[in-house]
Parts: structure tokens; sequence; C-alpha cells
């Protein structure tokens, strides 16, 4: 039988698979606030679907509570928590934030996380570290508002803050390539029209983009998520990544569009409303659309983010089977 991973190298070699893979991740707000038990969750829903690759989902705060921020879980359906303390409050705090190595606390827990997830996966089971870029987590360190007028009327301090954060995530990363990871999913929100312009973005964005990545570039299974609506598809052509996700459901390019765009893997194929409010019978449908639309070729059957918490069971397990 072909295996997950074999399934997924097809896919990049631009091979057509025995069926298109499927990969569905969430959140798991409570489990996530502990390494042991994230990882235990992590596994559970792995062993429950047996989807082609395991995203590793820890919640956002994970990379920068040794920064000082705090957070908490009020029932938001992504499973997404909900800051309480942020790091960043005036323009000169960007330029005091340390560096940090991943021997800190909570970037050391999550990598013990993914050492036991590892060790509870099967070989042949691609497994994927989830990275916040230097402005997504930026973001919130400071709330959104907060850093897009501290970045348009304090850039110089801005830039400085992003760089420790930039070299942080790189350190991190590169500790993540021993936990035996093969890719890492590589989370950017701010490359979308109604919150940068495409100039502020290759500004600001992309050159502590390409830093953080130095290291995953020796990973075979690299994925690039570009979060939210009217997003700047073009700046996948600045990256080296195997396989690309986006809300493709909901926002520009369709899927058949993006593969002319670009030579790798588009996941996607299916909105999160229909998991949580479709039936199994929508569900299909949409599966069965999105394998049309790519001939299952250059493809992974996904949502254009999370699934939500309250997706059901069945909807799930209906996404899952339909490929089949």
């Amino acid at each position: 039988m072909i295996t997950h991973k074999e399934r997924i190298q097809a896919c990049i070699q631009n091979e057509k698979p025995d069926r298109p893979p499927v990969a569905l991740w969430r959140h798991f707000p409570v489990d996530d606030q502990s390494p042991g038990t994230l990882a235990e969750a992590t596994l559970h829903f792995q062993r429950t679907y047996d989807f082609d690759l395991v995203k590793v989902t820890p919640a956002s705060s994970f990379c920068l509570k040794d920064w000082g921020v705090d957070d908490q879980w009020l029932g938001h359906t992504e499973g997404t928590r909900q800051y309480t303390k942020r790091a960043i409050n005036e323009p000169m705090d960007w330029e005091n934030l340390p560096v940090l190595d991943p021997t800190a606390p909570h970037l050391a827990g999550q990598l013990d996380c993914l050492r036991t997830i590892r060790k509870g996966l099967s070989p042949d089971t691609p497994l994927l570290q989830t990275v916040f870029s230097p402005l997504a987590q930026a973001k919130n360190l400071a709330g959104n508002e907060t850093l897009i007028a501290h970045l348009r009327l304090y850039p110089e301090a801005v830039m400085k803050g992003l760089a420790v954060i930039a070299e942080t995530t790189r350190r991190f990363v590169e500790a993540c390539l021993d936990t035996g990871i093969d890719g890492v999913f590589y989370a950017i929100q701010h490359a979308q029209a109604g919150l940068l312009t495409l100039d502020e973005y290759e500004t600001f964005g992309l050159p502590n983009d390409l830093k953080v990545l130095e290291p995953s570039q020796a990973l075979w299974c690299n994925l690039l998520h570009l979060h939210g609506q009217d997003v700047y598809f073009s700046l996948v052509d600045s990256f080296n990544f195997h396989i690309v996700n986006w809300h493709d459901r909901e926002t520009h390019p369709s899927l058949v569009e993006a593969q002319k765009r670009f030579s790798g893997v588009v996941c996607g194929g299916m909105r999160q409303d229909s998991l949580v409010y479709g039936d199994q019978a929508e569900v299909r449908e949409e599966a069965a659309n999105a394998i049309q639309q790519t001939n299952g070729k250059r493809f992974i059957l996904g949502t254009g983010c999370v699934v939500p918490v309250i997706a059901s069971h069945g909807n799930i397990m209906a996404a899952r089977k339909s490929i089949e």
C-alpha cells in the first residue's frame, strides 16, 4: 500500500497518486496549554481520521509567552484564545524585546510536544509544525491596530522588534529540525489588502519571513498558509514552498487559477462553514468539486484554515472518506 508520505511526495513531484491526499487540522483549546496534552490530543485526532499529514496547532501564544503575554480561552469556535496581556504598548517597547533561545520555557515545551508526537506517529506520516510569521507574532504582542499604527508612524522601532522576532523564530525553526518534523506550516496573516499594502508587506514582512525560513529549506514538506481575504498570492513566487493553502472558496484565486500560477501543490477546496453547518452530502459534494477542478493532481483536500472545534465528527469523517 502507498503510504501517506509517498502520496504527498507524488503530489509534490507532479505525479497523480492513487487518490488525492486529505488533511484537516484544528485547535485543541485547554489541551493546548500543556505540551503533553496537546501531543495527546493531536495523536488522538490523527488516529481517529488517519489524515495524510499532521499539522501541529498550538495556541498562537506558544511563541510569545516567554516575552510576557497572556491569553485565555473564551469559547471561540475556531479554538483560538483571546489576549489579555500584551508585551508591546509603547513604540519604544519594540526596541526592548530580547532575542529568545529555543531553551526558553514555552518554546522548549513545544519542542517536547513535537518529539512526543513524532514518537507516537508512524514514520510514514508527514509531521508539520506551525510557525507564525514575525508580523503575525507582532500582532499578538501588540494588538493589530497598535501594530499597524506603530508600523506607519515609528517604522524604525518596529523594524528592530521584527528583527528580534525573526531571529528568535529562526532559532526555533532550526531547533525543530532535530525533533523529526518533515516541514513547517508557515502562517502569514498580513499579506492581505485589507491590512497592508503589498509594498508594506514586502518591506516589513518578506525580509523577516525569508530569515525565519532559512533552516526549513532542508525539509521536504513545507506548507505556506496565506490567511484572510484578498491575499497577495503573488508572494508565493518569493518563497520556495512545496504546498500553498488559502481560503480558496472565499477569496481569489480559485484552485484552478492557483495551479496556473504556482508549480507546487494547492491545498484546500472546502469551506470551514461546510464542516459546521452543512450535512455530509454537502461536504462530499464540495470535495468532489475540488477534485474535479484539479483533476486530483497537485492537490490536497483541506479547508482554508482550521476546522472549527464545533464541526461534527460525521462531517469530518465525510471529508476524510470523500477521496476514497
